[in-house]
């Protein structure tokens, strides 16, 4: 890839469902590694009411930011034999970031009354090569205290 000239670039964007197989927003990859492997940031985009989740990384940590919209971040974190549940309320119209380490099992609830956007900077960038990277909670598996 030539880095000294102006070009367009593909910027891969996905719709997304919930469990139930309804939509409930988009993704769009927006910064790629160099060798195009691996995305680096991300924009998570979240319908009205709707809610993405949940899943936990086991190699990576998230950092969230909100740019549009009102977004409430679930998470549930291991201590012991339990899940524990706790709530960040992330609005753009307050600066903030909201770290999650890996390992973090997290659910996206849009809680304004438009399109809610969270763009994420995965450390490491997120990487397709790794499999079972990602793990799919339902909620009822968490509140049980199941590890996956």
């Amino acid at each position: 890839m030539e880095l000294d000239k102006v070009r367009l670039e593909p910027a891969k964007k996905i719709s997304t469902k919930d469990h139930q197989g309804q939509d409930n927003g988009w993704l769009m990859e927006m910064f790629k590694s160099r060798d195009g492997a691996k995305t680096e940031v991300y924009l998570s985009a979240a319908l009205p009411d709707a809610f993405k989740g949940y899943h936990l990384h086991r190699v990576r940590a998230a950092r969230y930011v909100c740019l549009r919209g009102k977004m409430k971040i679930i998470t549930y974190q291991r201590e012991g034999e339990k899940w524990i549940r706790s709530e960040n309320i992330l609005d753009s119209s307050i600066s903030q970031r909201l770290f999650i380490p890996k390992g973090v099992a997290t659910g996206l609830e849009n809680i304004g009354n438009e399109e809610g956007w969270l763009v994420n900077y995965p450390d490491p960038a997120y990487d397709p090569a790794l499999e079972d990277e990602q793990v799919e909670y339902t909620q009822d598996e968490l509140e049980l205290g199941i590890v996956k």
